[in-house]
């Protein structure tokens, strides 16, 4: 619905849309091709997919077990969830214009903001895990190539990030100007340097070995990513090059909204990236794994043959006595996702008051406070063992 060319297609049916596209949105079973289109379309198919999602956290609310009667709608019936999912996305398409909107904007605003602190544990768990598993090979194969391989990587994203730091000057700042993003880039850049110095203190590594400089550079060069994608927000020409593609270009009515940007290619490609790593780190995760546990026979001996007879595993349900995942949890989660795919695709515009897309400070904060509070969620994550020293963080 955001490819050019899409409402010349619409319009060639006549049985879908109306002569024009200043008609109400319904009339007289018809409707009108602009509520199809551009920001229009991406708000009410996700709001339809975030509606979605809520009803069901707030169906799998408190299940316990596989033994609720709940729990068969989670695993099952998929046809009646998909013909749910598509009566929703048809009826949002029915929603008036009006305020609609607005206030749908600070609601993907809000879900967003949650769900950039989450890509953000993931990427700190991502690294994490990769710091353990060269420092573990390292150690067993006793080669240095995983630690070069370990010193490589940590080069190349602060490498990256400081290349970031600079561009951002040069592109979103002018002499005597822009005083808001010299000011964001300059605090990110120094909290940045802080959570690097922390993460290799004796005493933070003392109590979490495996903390080091990969994490400090994900985290550095994801902070980075968002201050970049927080400066594309600013509406101020000068201190915003993006700001000119969007709000100054000739393209017809509902074309306004073009997200094939570099701001937020990179958010989606950062999106899919943390989504496929949680897919690959829930498979190999103990807990996913006992789903798919078996009933262990015993062998027994034949004193004649002297052969080991072995019994083969039946699967069982291993949530009678408790769920290995909240259920409520997953759908809210994947409600905040569908709310940051929303945001990213209208490049955190806010519908304005003559129907093009315009730019807002609002969202400028958004990101920039996400960052601070991804910032501060790492920092908690190395100083935690050493002020919860009786919990295990392993």
């Amino acid at each position: 619905m955001l490819t050019p060319g899409v409402e010349s297609q619409l319009h060639k049916l006549p049985w879908v849309c109306d002569e024009g596209t200043k008609t109400p949105a319904v009339l007289q079973g018809h409707i009108d091709c602009g509520s199809l289109l551009g920001h229009r379309a991406v708000y009410r198919m996700c709001f339809a997919t975030a509606a979605f999602f809520f009803l069901f956290s707030l169906l799998m609310l408190c299940v316990r077990s596989s033994r609720d009667p709940r729990a068969a709608i989670q695993n099952g019936f998929w046809f009646f969830k998909f013909l749910v999912l598509l009566g929703i996305t048809v009826g949002a398409f029915y929603i008036p214009d009006g305020s609609f909107s607005n206030i749908w904007f600070y609601v993907g605003a809000a879900g967003s903001f949650l769900f950039i602190l989450i890509q953000l544990v993931l990427l700190i768990d991502f690294a994490h895990s990769w710091n353990q598993q060269w420092l573990c090979k390292a150690e067993e194969r006793d080669s240095r190539a995983w630690y070069a391989g370990l010193f490589f990587f940590t080069l190349l994203f602060y490498s990256l990030a400081i290349g970031a730091v600079a561009l951002l000057f040069l592109f979103y700042t002018q002499p005597g100007a822009c005083h808001e993003g010299k000011a964001f880039i300059s605090l990110n850049l120094t909290l940045c340097v802080c959570v690097s110095i922390v993460a290799v203190l004796p005493k933070v590594q003392g109590a979490q070995p495996n903390s080091g400089l990969l994490q400090a550079s994900v985290v550095t060069l994801y902070t980075m990513f968002v201050t970049w994608s927080a400066l594309s927000n600013v509406p101020d020409q000068k201190c915003n090059p993006h700001l000119l593609t969007h709000l100054n270009a000739t393209v017809p009515e509902g074309y306004e909204t073009q997200w094939w940007d570099a701001p937020s290619i990179v958010g989606l490609i950062v999106f899919i990236l943390c989504t496929f790593f949680i897919s690959v780190r829930a498979s190999d995760h103990r807990q996913v794994n006992r789903l798919m546990q078996t009933e262990e026979c015993t062998a027994t001996l034949e004193a004649s043959q002297q052969q080991a007879v072995a019994c083969e595993g039946r699967a069982f349900d291993n949530e009678q006595e408790g769920v290995t995942y909240s259920y409520s949890f997953f759908h809210f989660c994947l409600l905040l996702a569908s709310l940051h795919v929303m945001m990213t695709l209208t490049n955190w515009y806010r519908p304005g008051a003559t129907g093009r897309m315009v730019s807002t400070w609002p969202a400028v904060w958004v990101k920039i406070c996400a960052s601070w509070g991804g910032l501060l969620l790492y920092l908690w994550t190395l100083v935690a063992p050493l002020l919860l020293p009786n919990r295990d963080f392993s």
